[in-house]
């Protein structure tokens, strides 16, 4: 590990202790950061802003691929990060590096004296620099939480404004009802600026068309002659990812219909990377560790997730079993009646990070009220253990990112 490494990991370190957690929402601390920065947003190349509660970051990554598919540079946001949050910003094909990105954060630092901030907006304060001083035709940014009032939402004119499925999730920041959460997703739409959304329920598309005809912004809904555009092998395992690749095709069009032909949508598909969303895990020492059992990951943390993972497993030969770990502030209740259809057996285990997590005899117990088999383990090492000598097929390591993380960490597989 090098010195700007070192350095890295100590100034991310004070910025996490030292972020703001409580209090009011507000745009005031990312404005005033930039402010003091010089307006680095000012100098964004074109910008693609992503909300919704569900398929943002595939969405964003199916728009990277494509765009690098037809030559395209493609600078792109993302949040939160695996394993380094480097991986957070991508800068024309390559994650950030570690000098630069220590240079990025000193100066979002520096800028944020005084300032009472979260760790997002001072990270996002670094990516914004990095955005506006390399070179890209495209910029591809994901909310990080809601959409009104996030520290992303500082983009005055985006290229397009792009909403993905909306649900109920984060509900002590956005609401009790999907109406409610669809008005803090459609904050990003922008006066007379093009907005194309994924098909939603109707309560959320009500909102978002109501938000678009307020600012003359013109709304492009994703249609069924959209998804048959989107055809050939796809990168992503689940059906609802060639709607995350319909959407992001779209979107493109929408920004400029020259600029990607359909051979750089279909080669954008085949050659799309977004880990930790239906994953099975490469040759590597956790793999290895517990032969034959196939390992599984997906990050998806809400009931929509759980759909999409109870659709895949349902398809598959043999026995799979669901290591789940999530953070309290989650529904667990409602992923494992998502789940319960597939009737897998649920091993329970604790976030493998320092994270608020639900105890794994609680989570075991909201399981078995679904109506699923579960146990309470250890860890998720314990959990692969039990599959293993129980003589399950695969095990699909589910529920939360921040384990996610881990096991890639664990499996040689980090992010590059």
């Amino acid at each position: 590990m090098n010195s700007s490494t070192n350095e890295l990991d100590a100034l991310l370190a004070r910025f996490d202790r030292n972020a703001h957690r409580g209090g009011d929402i507000s745009l005031e601390p990312i404005q005033t950061l930039l402010e003091r920065l010089e307006h680095p947003q000012d100098r964004f190349p074109p910008v693609i802003h992503i909300a919704g509660t569900n398929g943002k970051g595939s969405t964003a990554a199916f728009i990277r691929s494509m765009a690098e598919a037809a030559g395209l540079r493609v600078h792109i946001s993302t949040s939160p990060h695996l394993v380094r949050v480097n991986e957070r910003i991508r800068l024309a094909g390559h994650l950030i590096d570690d000098a630069y990105l220590l240079d990025c954060c000193q100066r979002a630092a520096e800028a944020s004296e005084g300032v009472t901030t979260s760790y997002f907006e001072l990270t996002f304060a670094a990516a914004a620099l990095a955005f506006s001083e390399i070179s890209a035709e495209l910029l591809v940014l994901e909310v990080g939480l809601g959409g009104l009032l996030d520290a992303t939402n500082i983009v005055e004119a985006p290229a397009v404004s792009v909403i993905t499925p909306i649900a109920l999730d984060h509900r002590a920041i956005l609401g009790n009802t999907v109406a409610q959460i669809a008005y803090k997703k459609a904050g990003i739409i922008k006066s007379r600026r093009p907005v194309v959304s994924a098909r939603q329920a109707s309560d959320a598309a009500g909102v978002i068309s109501e938000e678009a005809f307020a600012k003359s912004a013109p709304l492009y809904v994703l249609s069924p002659e959209d998804l048959e555009a989107v055809s050939g092998p796809i990168g992503l395992i689940g059906s609802h990812q060639r709607e995350n690749a319909a959407l992001a095709a779209k979107a493109l069009k929408v920004w400029d219909s020259g600029a990607i032909d359909q051979a750089s949508v279909r080669a954008g598909l085949k050659d799309v990377y977004w880990p930790a969303r239906m994953q099975k895990l490469a040759a590597g020492p956790l793999t290895e560790q517990f032969q034959p059992l196939e390992i599984w990951l997906d990050g998806g943390h809400n009931a929509h997730g759980a759909q999409a993972i109870a659709s895949i497993i349902s398809d598959l030969p043999g026995r799979t079993a669901l290591i789940v770990s999530m953070l309290e502030t989650k529904d667990a209740s409602a992923y494992f009646e998502a789940l319960a259809p597939t009737g897998a057996t649920i091993l329970a285990c604790p976030l493998a990070t320092s994270q608020a997590s639900y105890q794994p005899a609680h989570l075991a117990d909201l399981a078995r009220a679904a109506g699923l088999p579960a146990t309470a383990e250890r860890s998720f090492e314990v959990a692969l253990s039990e599959a293993q000598i129980k003589g399950f097929d695969r095990a699909v390591i589910c529920g939360s990112l921040y384990t996610a993380g881990a096991v890639l960490q664990s499996n040689n597989e980090a992010p590059s």
